[in-house]
């Protein structure tokens, strides 16, 4: 089983948008599920507006539990588990950080976002696990603003960046609004094309095969 932190210190930042989106892409191939840590519960409501079906959203409101619900996925045939973690909430990001495979720090090219990376790169430092800031939500057509963005953070806090940029994007609003994906709300457009090519780049890091799933993880 692959599991993969959706972690930043800083509310707004995009976890959700970043986590339900991986979840979606992932169980397109893999048995996939999602573990809801934010009080706010707002992965769990995008699930409930979904109706239901793959990929399986599964709360989980303490740290201490968060090994336990790890453990009885693996149990359950789970392959590749996303934890969306809560803002401001260092016990349950650290123990996500620690039990995952992989980090992922979602971030607006913005002055105050960027600022905010102090506080969660010490945090997946301490992990020792691999982390990537993934910018999220900035200009589509805005290259100077990224450079910039991402001196500031390979400089300053010394963290890789993903490849991939979720821009900002109406299709990603409308679908999980609706409860799906950019890909199953709109196949082919530009927000599809950043989600499969960041799945692709995170499938990548986690040393995936591209395959469809025989079954679901419930």
């Amino acid at each position: 089983m692959h599991t993969i932190a959706v972690i930043s210190q800083k509310g707004g930042a995009g976890k959700t948008t970043l986590a339900v989106h991986l979840a979606t892409a992932a169980a397109a191939e893999h048995v996939s599920l999602l573990l809801d840590t934010d009080p706010q519960a707002t992965a769990s409501q995008w699930s409930h507006w979904r109706g239901g079906g793959d990929p399986e959203v599964v709360d989980c409101g303490a740290p201490s539990l968060l090994a336990g619900k790890l453990a009885k996925s693996r149990e359950l045939g789970a392959e590749v588990v996303l934890i969306d973690t809560p803002p401001h909430a260092d016990a349950m990001a650290r123990q996500a950080a620690k039990l995952a495979d992989l980090i992922l720090i979602p971030c607006r090219p913005r002055a105050f976002d960027l600022a905010a990376i102090e506080a969660t790169g010490e945090l997946v430092r301490s992990s020792g696990k691999p982390a990537f800031v993934v910018f999220n939500a900035g200009p589509p057509h805005a290259p100077l603003v990224y450079r910039d963005a991402a001196e500031v953070i390979s400089n300053t806090f010394q963290l890789p960046i993903a490849p991939v940029v979720l821009s900002e994007r109406a299709a990603f609003h409308h679908a999980t609004a609706s409860g799906r994906s950019a890909p199953e709300l709109a196949a082919g457009s530009k927000a599809a094309n950043e989600i499969a090519a960041l799945w692709a780049w995170t499938r990548t890091q986690l040393h995936l095969s591209t395959r469809i799933p025989a079954r679901s993880a419930v």
